[in-house]
Formats: structure tokens, sequence, C-alpha cells
């Protein structure tokens, strides 16, 4: 019974052992054919027998091929390379090829066919060319038969070399081992017409054969000229559409702006006390910005100011809101395009416009009114923003950009040289656009310190991340040959960043008005004495100061004006020392601090007015955010896995 149990208990222990075995996924022998012929070209064929247990191997193998290289001046270049046939076991297997890190992935099997158990036969065959290395004294064959990235061992690499027909090897070479490393446990010997190269030891996971073939000079024809042209051309494309991009696209965009974008000659600017040509407050802020400031919030103030101060309306500053009342005064003739949107917002509310949260809908309405009344009336006339220019210039760039993406065959490592520059131009862009807008000359003084903080934070932030973003991009485009791709990408998205500031220009007419409005500035932010100076200027008075205050504020200088009749009042008699506008009701003024307070009640009502809109909608869309060889080096090589 004992004899018995011994002999099962060996059985099982014999069985286990066997099972262990089977279960090992590995390459039995990895046989290369390689075909050299007089031109360069190779043929390569290679039969690989797997030992298939459903672990990593279930529907087949994939193979990793580089088809890239180092040339003699350290730049990437591009081998030629055509995959002929994928076999399973004699005969035509499916696969799928997919683009890789410098190469191609080239997959056997159906996604929808699992293997057998048991050992399988897979051969690729592909050809390849500019993989011979000439040197002075002779040519050379140096490849990486099996590559060092498989994940299986593989009990028996070889190789069988067929030379041009009249070529004799004059010195044969093996390495083994990792990449990198120099061992030479294999042989190469000479067997009639073929070079036959095969290991003397199994190789571990991420080990490899390499071969080198030493041919008399002349053995493989070189290169034609007009063939090495074509091949410069194809490995520098990225670089060659870059530099032409840039090139086409600062002449479109230099073109179109000696056609349409250069400012008309200025005059002269002499201070004036009046609008040019009579124009309102509104208008005024809208020609002197270009459009409008603060999404038109500062030209409404203006606006509801110049109604105020002439008769239409009364202001009444409710600390946390304000009303604007029509006194139902009748119109002397028609009143400007704006300023009647205002009005006929207020009569539609009963003649009581109250701007606060709780009608933060209406007020809304009202500014969307009055901008498109304005613009209905004035767009294109005193300014042409040439945007049709600007966004044939930005199709033009994209279209480059994706061409180097398309056609420029450019490695992981590259891609970036092009995606960065565009997204942090995307990201100045737009920051760039919100601060400006946030510090417009007629913001308050507490938004400009806000805008100043926020932009010294963002801007070192940005600094920081950008300087270091940059240094390594330019170490990669040095190290990688490609800085001048990284230059001609950058120089696309700065001219697009430049002509986008510089494309748009005044017309003739919005020429001589910024001329004029510049003299009114001026005028207002004069030092008392050089006022008094000017011939024929008029003396200040309470009607003088209220005729020129909404134009003021629309120019954003409302603290200056109204300091300057705050020392008028100080100087004057002392019946006009206490001074209260019809049109305001609120705080009383004095003599001393009237520019304070009528100053900053003016330059405030478009931060009112703005505080008083409801929030905007909330999203329901989610996301989130040539020395010595080595094992692996020369052409061929890569490796593979199961899947």
């Amino acid at each position: 019974m004992k004899r018995l149990l011994a002999a099962l208990g060996l059985v099982w222990l014999f069985l286990a052992l066997a099972g262990a075995a089977r279960a090992e996924e590995i390459f039995t022998s990895y046989h290369s054919d390689i075909g050299l012929a007089k031109d360069g070209t190779l043929t390569v064929t290679e039969t690989i027998r797997a030992i298939v247990e459903g672990d990593q191997i279930k529907r087949g193998i994939y193979r990793d091929l580089p088809l890239t290289f180092t040339d003699a001046n350290g730049r990437t270049a591009k081998v030629d390379f055509k995959l002929v046939s994928v076999e399973r076991d004699g005969n035509a297997e499916p696969y799928r090829t997919e683009s890789i890190k410098g190469g191609i992935r080239i997959y056997s099997g159906d996604a929808d066919v699992f293997l057998s158990r048991g050992e399988h036969t897979f051969r690729f065959t592909y050809e390849t060319a500019r993989q011979i290395r000439f040197f002075g004294d002779h040519d050379e064959l140096y490849w990486n038969v099996t590559g060092t990235d498989w994940a299986f061992p593989i009990e028996e690499a070889s190789a069988a070399v067929t030379l041009p027909s009249g070529v004799r090897a004059e010195a044969l070479d093996v390495f083994t081992g990792r990449y990198g490393a120099t061992d030479k446990n294999a042989r190469a010997v000479e067997e009639g017409d073929e070079l036959m190269f095969t290991t003397t030891r199994r190789l571990q996971p991420g080990e490899g054969l390499t071969i080198a073939i030493k041919m008399p000079k002349g053995s493989i024809d070189r290169p034609s000229a007009s063939t090495e042209r074509l091949w410069w051309f194809r490995d520098n494309l990225a670089i060659i559409i870059a530099i032409a991009g840039l090139v086409i696209v600062v002449l479109y965009y230099s073109r179109a702006w000696l056609k349409v974008g250069r400012d008309p000659a200025r005059g002269v600017m002499v201070p004036r006390w009046d609008a040019p040509d009579g124009i309102s407050p509104a208008l005024v802020n809208y020609i002197d910005n270009r459009g409008f400031s603060g999404e038109g919030w500062t030209a409404l103030s203006a606006a509801a100011l110049n109604l105020a101060v002439g008769g239409h309306v009364v202001l009444e500053d409710l600390k946390n809101s304000l009303v604007i009342t029509s006194t139902g005064k009748a119109k002397a003739g028609r009143l400007q395009t704006g300023e009647a949107a205002l009005l006929k917002a207020v009569e539609d509310q009963g003649g009581k416009l109250v701007i606060d949260k709780a009608n933060g809908k209406i007020v809304q309405k009202a500014g969307a009114d009055f901008r498109s009344a304005m613009e209905r009336e004035h767009r294109g006339k005193y300014y042409k923003a040439n945007t049709v220019y600007v966004v044939g210039g930005v199709v033009l760039s994209v279209l480059f950009l994706l061409a180097i993406f398309l056609f420029g065959n450019l490695d992981e490592e590259n891609i970036g040289l092009v995606i960065v520059p565009v997204a942090a131009a995307f990201f100045v862009s737009v920051f760039a656009v919100g601060f400006g807008k946030s510090f417009r000359r007629q913001a308050s003084l507490a938004s400009r310190i806000v805008s100043v903080v926020v932009l010294g934070f963002i801007g070192f932030v940005a600094v920081s991340v950008f300087s270091g973003v940059f240094a390594f991009l330019v170490f990669e485009a040095v190290s990688s040959h490609q800085l001048p791709l990284l230059i001609a990408v950058g120089g696309i998205v700065l001219v697009n960043l430049l002509f986008f500031l510089l494309m748009g220009a005044p017309t003739p007419l919005g020429a001589r008005m910024m001329d004029g409005i510049d003299g009114l500035r001026q005028y207002l932010t004069l030092a008392e004495k050089e006022r008094m100076n000017m011939a024929g200027a008029p003396e200040m008075s309470p009607q003088h100061f209220e005729t020129l205050l909404p134009y003021a504020v629309a120019l954003g200088v409302e603290k200056p004006w109204s300091e300057t009749f705050d020392r008028w009042l100080l100087t004057a008699a002392a019946g006009a020392a206490v001074y209260q506008p019809a049109w305001y009701h609120g705080d009383h003024f004095t003599a001393g601090s009237f520019g304070d307070r009528m100053g900053g009640f003016a330059g405030s009502m478009a931060d009112t007015m703005t505080s008083s809109l409801p929030p905007p909608p909330k999203s329901s869309s989610s996301g989130f955010s040539s020395g010595g060889g080595f094992s692996g080096g020369g052409g061929g090589g890569g490796g593979g896995g199961g899947w």
C-alpha cells in the first residue's frame, strides 16, 4: 500500500511539473531570414514559434518595429517600411497596425478569435530600406534581429542573411543581452551564400540579438543625390511646413494690414471744452474705446447722467440701489440713440427704473437694448475691427498647424513643440482680454487694485510655470535638432497675436473724432491755471460742470473734473458754496467734499449696474478637466508581446 501511494505521489508530482512547464509562455525559436539587395533594400521574414497558454497570448502577438534612427548629424530620420504579410501556422492571418512612439505596432490575430493552447508559429514579412551605414572604407549592415523589448523568453534566436550576388563579408560580429550590453553569447558563421547567426543561450525577457556585417566599400549602391534630397525633405517636412506657414502667414497679415489695418493720419490734438460734432457721452465712450468698455455699462451710466443733466430723469442714490425716474419733460427734438433707448426702458417700468439685484433681469435687458441700439447705428462708422481678415489669418495658421500634425511625422517628443506654444498663446490671449476689460480707464479704483493684485499673482505663477516649460521645450528642441520647428510654430502664434491687436483701424471719420475726444479729455484733466490761460474757455460754473460731467464719466476722468469743480466751489461766493444739483437726490454736497462724493457716485454707477445683474446660468455638462556595437543597436529592433 505504501509503495502504491508513493508511486501515485510521484505521478502527481510529474504531472504538476509538466503542467507548470506547459504554463510558461515562451518563444521556442525566433528566426529571421534577411535578404539584402544591391540597392540596400532589406526583405525580412521573422518566424516566431510560441507556446500559447492563454495568459498573455490570447488572440495573437504584436510586433513593435522602430521606423526612425539617428543619423550622423544626430538628427532623427525615417526609414522606408512596407508590411508585406502576416501569417499564423502557415495561413494568412488578420492583422492591424497602429503608430507608436517612433515606430509601428503590428497586431496579429482577430479580437474575436482566441487561440488554442499549444505551439503556434507566427510569421511577419516586411521590406525596409535606408538601413545600411556607409563609411569611408566599408559598407555595413548593423541589424537588431529580435529587439530588446519582448515580454517573453526566447529559447533560441537566429538569423540567416543573404548578401547581394558577388558580395562577400569582410567581418562578422554579434551582441546579446539587454540594451547597451556587449555580451557575445552567439556564434556567427558563413555557410555557402548565407551568413548564419545563432544564440548560444536562452534570451530572457528584455534581452535580444544584434548582428553586424562588414562589407567592402561599394557593395551596396549609395543613395543618389535626388534620393537623399527626397529623404531630407521627408525627414524635415514638419520644419519645412512650419517655416513655409510662418512666411505665408506673415505675408498674408502684412498685405491685409497695408490694405485695411493702417490707422489714418491723425490731426493735431488741441484742448477743447465740448464733444466733437456734439456727439453724446455714450458715443464718446464707444469711439474712444473702439467699442464698448465694461460691456457698455460705463456708456450707459454716462447716458443716464446726460439725461439727468438735461432734465429728462432724476437720479436717486440709495447706497444699495440706484433709481432712475422720468420727469416727463417734453423732448425738444430727437434724443440721441443710446439715451432714447435708456429713457424708453425707464418709461416701460412705469417711469421708474430701480437698479438693484431684485430687478437684475430688467437691468440686463435695458443694457442689452442700449448696446443693440448703439451698435445698429454706429457699428463700422468710426472703427473697423477687420475681423474677417483676422479670421482668415487664424484659419490659414490652423491649416498649417494641422498639416504639421498630419504630414510632419512628428515623434511624441516633438508634438509638444507644436501644442505647447499654441496652448500658451490661447491662455495668454484669454487672460490678456479678460485683464484688459477689467483695467479699462473707466474702471473704479477698487477694480483696478483687484486687477493689479490678480495680475501680479497670476503673472508670477504663469512666469514660473511657462519659464520652466519654455526651458524644457528649448532643451528638447535643441537636443532633437528641432529648434527651427519650435521657432517657426512660436512665430506663427506670435504673428496672430500681434496682428489681432494691429488689424483694427479707425475710419477717417473715427480718427477725426478721436482727435477731438483726446482734446476734450485733456481739457477735463488740465490744471486750473492751464485751463484759465486757454483763450475762449468758458468760466467754471455749476452748469458748465454738469454739462461736461457725463463726458468725464465716459472718459474715466470724473474724479479730476469733480475735484476741479470742488476747488471752484471753495473760492466761489458764499451763496454758491452749498451746491445741490436738481437732478440728483442723495447726500448734500458742501465745498470741499463735492469732488469725492459726486465723483465717486458718478464713477460707481457702472459698478452698481453690473452688481445688479443676475449670475450667469450654470452649465449642466461635466468633464475632466559609429562607436562600438552593442545589443539593441542598429536598425530593426523593437519588441512586442501578447494580446
